[in-house]
């Protein structure tokens, strides 16, 4: 195989690689038919965190991604929201949907983008593993739904 056939192929071959990493960029060049759309963000954020288990937990978890889309000192798109590192279910972004949950996880997405709010949530930004609990007092629980708890963090007076 001549040489600029073989880099060639191996430069197809990262390309290929590249597309698995979701909206994440390779070698600094990002890849527009690799980026997640809006929805897809938003479905893999409400599969992976809600257990797959309700459509009442998964419009929980879409309502907290939209809250800190709509708060200054979070990213401004759903996808950065939940590409933010150390903030949603590792592989989030990459790990394949594989039951399906993936289907009630789509049409729950298009309610949350198309205004669809879980009035339980209020202003919460945060959730955790339903069961557990932190002795931090800035943390209000509001809600308990799809297997998470969810709380606002106050300011303690």
């Amino acid at each position: 195989m001549p040489r600029t056939a073989r880099a060639f192929a191996r430069f197809a071959i990262l390309a290929l690689a590249a597309t698995s990493l979701g909206g994440c960029s390779f070698l600094g060049m990002n890849f527009a038919f690799n980026r997640m759309s809006e929805k897809e963000c938003m479905m893999r954020a409400m599969y992976f965190e809600s257990n797959r288990s309700s459509a009442e937990g998964m419009l929980a978890v879409g309502t907290v991604v939209m809250n800190r889309v709509g708060d200054p000192r979070y990213p401004k798109s759903v996808c950065e929201v939940v590409g933010q590192k150390n903030q949603f279910a590792q592989g989030v972004l990459s790990k394949p949907m594989t039951d399906s949950g993936a289907v009630l996880a789509s049409q729950v997405a298009d309610q949350v983008l198309r205004g669809s709010r879980h009035p339980g949530v209020q202003n919460a930004q945060h959730f955790h593993t339903a069961g557990l609990r932190f002795p931090y007092n800035n943390m209000f629980y509001v809600l308990e739904a799809g297997g998470n708890e969810f709380y606002e963090k106050r300011t303690v007076r």
